[in-house]
């Protein structure tokens, strides 16, 4: 039985003719052949040839069927005692591959296309598409109209603003034309000097000096 280790998505896989397996996605369509060139060992029988890393001149070729998710893998973290817990799901994306033959010796694989695998791509395709182009609900409809709206009530909230803007340098000119106006109060504080400065002062009464004199005598009395 002739066999065959290949390498592809940094994995390595025992194949065989007619075998079926699920390696990492490749970028193929239904139908298409496959060649896998990274072959580290051949065997038929007890005849087996190991690469140093690579067997030169084998290939594997094949055909590709489709590409699905796998299961779901649950990853959880934890902490305890530290209110951490979390909990999440991955779905990896393994393509299906048919092997078709082992070629050694450089030589080129025989396989073409796969109609019927093409068919049946083709078949499942409008059902996808027209899953993809359903209608979407209401509600997502009503909430995409929302945040449309609001940059329409933005753009009008700065126009409004902008008008006050443009009154604004009349003000200030008013202002400036207001300001001559508040000397008056100085030309008011001069006749209030002008009265104060007009107003002789009070001489004192000739009496108070009378007192100052009968004192001097009365002084000059008991000498």
């Amino acid at each position: 039985m002739n066999f065959a280790v290949i390498k592809t998505g940094g994995k390595q896989y025992k194949v065989a003719a007619n075998d079926v397996l699920k390696i990492e996605k490749l970028m193929a369509q239904p139908g298409d052949v496959v060649v896998f060139d990274q072959v580290l060992m051949v065997g038929n029988g007890d005849d087996v040839t190991v690469g140093a890393p690579l067997v030169s001149g084998a290939s594997v070729a094949g055909h590709f069927v489709s590409t699905d998710k796998s299961r779901t893998v649950i990853i959880r973290k934890k902490q305890r005692r530290q209110h951490y817990d979390r909990r999440n799901g991955h779905r990896q994306q393994l393509s299906t591959v048919r092997i078709g033959e082992i070629l050694l010796g450089g030589a080129k694989t025989t396989l073409t296309a796969d109609e019927k695998l093409k068919a049946r791509a083709a078949a499942i395709a409008p059902a996808t598409d027209m899953v993809a182009a359903a209608p979407k609900p209401a509600k997502a409809a009503a909430r995409k109209a929302a945040p449309e709206a609001a940059p329409e009530t933005k753009s009008a909230a700065p126009a409004a603003e902008a008008k006050p803007a443009k009154k604004a340098p009349a003000k200030k000119a008013e202002a400036v034309e207001t300001k001559p106006a508040k000397k008056a109060p100085a030309k008011k504080a001069e006749p209030k000097a002008e009265a104060k400065a007009a107003k002789p002062k009070a001489e004192k009464p000739a009496a108070d000096k009378k007192p100052a004199a009968k004192k001097a005598a009365k002084k000059s009395d008991d000498k």
